[in-house]
């Protein structure tokens, strides 16, 4: 596809980059429209959150297939990442974020209400769907499960979405999985907890600008060490069987777990992801650092920033639901049993047909695999529109239009089993898990 510069970045023509004001930040965003139709003045919206080490950036080859289709598309630099600034009490920028910034503001809670407050600032009431990417996929995940008046369905990619925390006991599970891991021959530390070093920054802050061709590749489908599969249980000795980027080595850094991944593959990595792209993340990261999107790691693994989640403690995800990864991402697996507990019940109305994982594909699914991606996507879009008419129309009150019209209701209830039921839509093959 031809790319143009928008600014100053490398992007597909019907791509473009915006700025907008949303509490104390200017958010950057990237938007794809539909073709215009008189008809539909406003488009049905779709919102996509990228991961940790990621930007909007990471939905360019998804955005412009879904708005052909009739969307609009927006992604979002999220708090502390990119080209979003963060604004002081003046309303002037705040400045490059530091190790000692309060971390209030990245907290998950707030994070939430960064998405719920964009979406009013753009004038909409509700959105098609939330699609959120590895950390991403936690922010889309509490998106649907406190607003899904709002968020009418939502996907998961990379990072099965646990639902909101337990009530804590007195003991920090936290700190004795630490220890655990801590004491295994050869030591390990998990990555979340390196990510979260307290008391000073971690020592790859400017250096992970270096790791990125390793890192990407590690995290592919054509890492030839990639096997993922479920763990029997969260012992400190089956986590010790996962990739050394996950599960690192106690005196390891980042670039150190990773090194020289790239070269143990024989697909290169600009098959899909060229140097114009990769070179791009650099620049970005280059200039802002890695401490915005290292602060939310602070925050999910100290109980301090997470415990206003627990209000939504055993409150489940009600709207239509989706899971989509790759067969060669261990984010899947990473933690032992979440993947079944959010299909089983943190999400009451996923569809086995909606857990996919497809075939050669690693971690950075929607780079990897950007048509399959949004060939399940639109499908899964589609079946939600169905879902969607079907609880409007078919289960009213007795003020309906529509009551009495036993056809009509007969006609939709039909055509929403049909296509929950058939296995050949789109022509995809549903993936059998």
């Amino acid at each position: 596809m031809a790319t143009t510069v928008n600014g100053n970045i490398p992007l597909p023509p019907a791509i473009t980059s915006n700025t907008i004001r949303v509490r104390d930040l200017d958010v950057h965003f990237l938007q794809a429209l539909p073709p215009p139709n008189p008809s539909i003045p406003q488009p049905p919206l779709v919102i996509l959150l990228h991961g940790f080490p990621e930007l909007a950036y990471s939905w360019r080859k998804v955005m412009v297939p879904l708005s052909e289709a009739g969307y609009n598309v927006v992604a979002l630099d999220q708090r502390g990442y990119g080209r979003t600034v963060m604004l002081g009490s003046s309303g002037a920028p705040s400045g490059p974020i530091n190790f000692s910034n309060d971390l209030a503001p990245f907290r998950m809670f707030n994070l939430v209400t960064d998405i719920v407050s964009f979406v009013s600032v753009i004038s909409y009431q509700s959105v098609a769907a939330v699609v959120g990417h590895d950390f991403g996929s936690m922010v889309a995940g509490y998106c649907a499960l406190i607003r899904p008046d709002l968020f009418r369905s939502l996907v998961v990619m990379s990072a099965p979405f646990p639902g909101a925390p337990p009530f804590r006991s007195s003991l920090s599970t936290a700190s004795l999985f630490t220890k655990q891991l801590a004491e295994l021959n050869p030591s390990r530390k998990h990555y979340t907890m390196y990510f979260s070093t307290s008391g000073k920054p971690p020592p790859e802050n400017r250096a992970l600008i270096f790791l990125s061709c390793d890192y990407f590749y590690a995290k592919s489908a054509d890492w030839p060490k990639n096997n993922p599969h479920p763990l029997p249980s969260a012992s400190a000795s089956n986590l010790a069987t996962v990739p050394h980027y996950y599960i690192m080595l106690l005196e390891h850094t980042m670039p150190m777990a990773v090194m020289g991944a790239a070269s143990e593959g024989t697909r290169p990595l600009q098959e899909w992801l060229p140097d114009e792209d990769l070179s791009f993340y650099v620049s970005e990261y280059s200039r802002t650092g890695f401490q915005g999107g290292l602060n939310w790691y602070r925050c999910m693994t100290d109980a301090k920033w997470t415990a206003d989640m627990q209000a939504f403690t055993g409150k489940r995800v009600t709207v239509p639901a989706m899971f989509l990864s790759g067969d060669k991402d261990w984010g899947v697996y990473q933690s032992p049993g979440s993947l079944e507990r959010m299909k089983d019940y943190v999400c009451e109305n996923m569809d086995k047909e909606d857990v996919v994982l497809l075939p050669d594909t690693g971690h950075w699914a929607q780079q990897e695999q950007s048509e399959a991606v949004v060939n399940h996507l639109l499908r899964f879009l589609a079946k939600v529109s169905l879902h969607y008419i079907f609880t409007t129309l078919c289960v009213t009150d007795l003020s309906s239009p529509f009551t009495g019209q036993n056809d009509y209701k007969s006609d939709i209830t039909n055509l929403y089993t049909v296509y929950r039921y058939s296995s050949i839509y789109c022509n995809i093959e549903y993936s059998k898990f």
